[in-house]
């Protein structure tokens, strides 16, 4: 968005969908992918234990929080946006 470019509740809210659709699609491939092909992934160990272990125990909380993280991040990035640029109609 320019800053001569008005700002626009509607544009706001479609980021802010578009944001939450990417992130929970990234959620459910890093919560069902592993577990579905869990069988497959056990064949591959990583300091004795089956990946699928190191995904349920590390990787996919450690993506949870990342995926929190990037959300408030970005919104926060998104909120500063809004306020500096005046409302259509102002």
């Amino acid at each position: 968005m320019r800053a001569t470019q008005a700002y626009s509740p509607t544009r706001y809210w479609r980021h802010n969908l578009l944001l939450i659709v990417a992130l929970l699609s990234l959620w459910w491939l890093v919560t069902f992918v592993p577990a579905y092909f869990a069988l497959e992934l056990s064949h591959y160990l990583i300091f004795g234990w089956p990946f699928s272990f190191w995904m349920a125990a590390f990787g996919a909380p450690l993506v949870f929080l990342l995926i929190v993280g990037l959300y408030a991040w970005w919104m926060a990035h998104c909120d500063q946006r809004a306020r500096r640029t005046p409302r259509a109609g102002d």
